[in-house]
């Protein structure tokens, strides 16, 4: 006999005889004539064929995973691909049960929304301020007898200036979508 047996060459690999049987038939063994195996050429054959990472786990190594100066071995980069395409695939869910919205469009839509209630608010003084002073004179003469005249733009002045100390004060407040 040539070289070593199956059993041999397992123990000089520190691999299983099963691993062994595999590379054998995987072409990854360089075989003398009489079915021995020729271990120099084997163990050559074996690295250029095998996944470091692979040829790590057979053995018993560590984590699994190459050393640092490895760092995009193919193992990490197949299961960073594999939870990219999860993450994807749950927003597209989510997207199509309108549980997920674009956060632009939401921060425009709130901001357009706010506009809208501070304008409405702006010019609230202009539109209720001589209804109120009619009111107000009303309830004073209801209440007095006295007729009273409640000038329609000092209402208004003072309406606006409390309106606008309340959306000072609301100015303040910030939404925060993530």
């Amino acid at each position: 006999m040539e070289g070593m047996s199956e059993r041999e060459y397992s123990a000089h690999s520190g691999l299983s005889r099963g691993a062994i049987q595999k590379a054998r038939k995987a072409s990854r063994l360089v075989v003398y004539s009489d079915g021995s195996i020729n271990a120099t050429a084997s163990d050559v054959r074996r690295g250029e064929m095998t996944d470091p990472d692979q040829q790590r786990r057979s053995t018993g190594g560590d984590s699994g995973f190459s050393g640092p100066a490895d760092s995009s071995s193919y193992l990490k980069a197949r299961t960073a691909l594999t939870v990219y395409q999860a993450q994807d695939k749950q927003l597209g869910i989510q997207k199509k049960k309108g549980t997920l919205v674009d956060r632009a469009r939401a921060e425009a839509l709130v901001f357009r929304l706010a506009r809208q209630e501070r304008d409405a608010w702006v010019t609230w003084p202009n539109r209720v301020a001589a209804l109120m002073a009619a009111e107000v004179a009303l309830g004073v003469e209801k209440q007095t007898g006295t007729p009273v005249i409640i000038e329609a733009a000092i209402l208004q002045r003072v309406l606006e200036a409390h309106v606008r100390q309340h959306l000072d004060d609301l100015a303040d407040l910030r939404v925060s979508l993530g």
